[in-house]
């Protein structure tokens, strides 16, 4: 008999038998793979191409059932355990080396019930995913901003996107989860049924079991919504920028504007001329009637006097899409980000300042726009603390040489801690980069104790760690 020798990140070193390999293979209804297997190697490639990891076992799961086996393994033989939705996580959580995967990606339906206006999501569907099927319906709920992003990670970090500042986060609409815990078993976490677990997972990661379905409040959005990108030369940003400042003021909660200072791409709509320089963007949406959405953006659509203004009525799927091209698979990325109460002119010059010296012409900054009613839930209804954060802005990497990592890499650390003095504090858990473990605490402020408790309790033994943990007071 042969055995399997795996080797972890965490020094972990079990030794699996081959016949416990293909007595978990013959109990999944999925499929496991092997590094030997054909599709070994597509299946641990994700999103951010900086991760490369050689897991040992990669379950590809189809049912809760498929899950709970997984689990029940990487539980008995003491191996580092991935969980993989969309596999956007920009720190590669999706992946481990030397243990086992758990791939939830084929796990992508969507049900919709019209009736009560919430839908049953499982975990590995996209926002894509999600998105065309509760449009079919006139219907949505605040997710992200790039379709490929998986709907798991999304939410347990928070989530939040377009929508937000009309309809709270992601998790403000979560009615209810099932997950399966450390222990194998399936539960439902709801305000009725676990609710401590309830609670934990709407912010706290994957740090406490794998969700195997979502059941979200859905709202009336679309499908035609009034929205679009206005783009502007960047000789006048600071300018501008404080102008966009200060007209969101006192926007309404169903108005939402996010700003983007990048080099132009080479979109149709933007002149040729304009092509590899500097640009700022801002992304603005009408969440409300469509005939009320020219007037509701005339005042950000004001601002200057911009090179192109492609705000007009679309389908809500393809605002949603809008920044696809901009993000797709097989770039190398590396992200900071901050949260700010506000944008000061400080601010403002510094992030310009660092706008002009795009180390890549993927590079970007980003700053989304948060308030609303995001930031009217209190600080310990959920997990999810950052309550307070007006715009969070993600200094996003990103490039295709891996010979630029070094000045790519560098840029975008240099001008997170030239920000530092104007963020309010804290950490959007789901932006967090590998290294970033000593920002957890912080991300989760007043309720980091809190959930240490929900964790001791569900996971003492922290077999869900591949995250961005939250360590158990008890480790067996």
């Amino acid at each position: 008999m042969t055995d399997l020798t795996m080797s972890t990140a965490t020094e972990r070193r079990p030794v699996v038998e081959r016949d416990a390999v293909e007595q978990l293979a013959a109990s999944l209804r999925g499929e496991l793979l092997t590094p030997t297997s054909i599709g070994y190697d597509s299946a641990r490639t994700i999103w951010n191409a900086m991760i490369d990891r050689r897991p040992a076992l990669i379950a590809r799961c189809l049912s809760a059932a498929d899950v709970v086996q997984a689990v029940r393994f990487a539980r008995d033989h003491e191996m580092d355990l991935a969980i993989r939705g969309g596999g956007h996580n920009i720190a590669g959580n999706a992946l481990c080396d030397g243990g086992l995967v758990i791939d939830l990606s084929r796990m992508k339906s969507v049900r919709v019930d019209r009736r009560r206006k919430t839908a049953r999501v499982e975990p590995g569907a996209t926002l894509g995913d999600f998105d065309h099927d509760a449009q079919a319906f006139g219907l949505a709920t605040p997710l992200g901003i790039n379709s490929t992003t998986g709907v798991a990670g999304l939410t347990l970090g928070g989530g939040f996107g377009w929508l937000s500042r009309k309809f709270g986060l992601t998790v403000d609409n979560l009615l209810s989860a099932d997950i399966v815990t450390a222990d194998g078993e399936l539960r439902e976490a709801s305000e009725a049924e676990n609710p401590d677990l309830f609670w934990a997972i709407r912010g706290g990661g994957g740090n406490f079991g794998v969700v195997t379905s979502f059941d979200f409040q859905l709202h009336e959005v679309g499908p035609i919504v009034f929205g679009g990108l206005i783009v502007h030369p960047f000789d006048h940003a600071g300018e501008l920028m404080r102008r966009y400042r200060d007209v969101m003021a006192s926007a309404p909660d169903d108005v939402v504007a996010w700003v983007v200072l990048r080099k132009a791409p080479p979109l149709p709509f933007v002149p040729a001329e304009m092509h590899g320089k500097e640009i700022m963007a801002i992304a603005a949406l009408h969440i409300g009637k469509l005939e009320d959405g020219e007037r509701a953006l005339q005042p950000v659509r004001s601002i200057g006097k911009p090179i192109a203004d492609m705000v007009m009525p679309q389908p809500y799927t393809a605002f949603q899409q809008a920044f696809d091209p901009l993000l797709t698979p097989g770039a190398r990325n590396y992200w900071k980000s901050h949260n700010f109460a506000q944008l000061s002119d400080d601010l403002i010059d510094t992030i310009l300042e660092y706008a002009r010296r795009l180390p890549d012409p993927q590079c970007e900054i980003a700053l989304a726009q948060l308030g609303g009613a995001a930031s009217r839930k209190p600080n310990d209804a959920t997990a999810y603390v950052q309550r307070d954060a007006q715009f969070v802005m993600n200094v996003h990497g990103r490039w295709s040489d891996a010979a630029r990592d070094s000045d790519c890499i560098s840029w975008a650390r240099s001008l997170f801690e030239a920000t530092i003095p104007y963020a309010s504090g804290g950490a959007y858990v789901n932006f967090l980069t590998q290294e970033e473990g000593d920002r957890i605490r912080s991300a989760y402020g007043p309720n980091y104790d809190r959930l240490v408790a929900v964790k001791t309790k569900y996971d003492p033994r922290n077999l869900f760690h591949v995250n961005q943990n939250i360590r158990p007071t008890v480790t067996a």
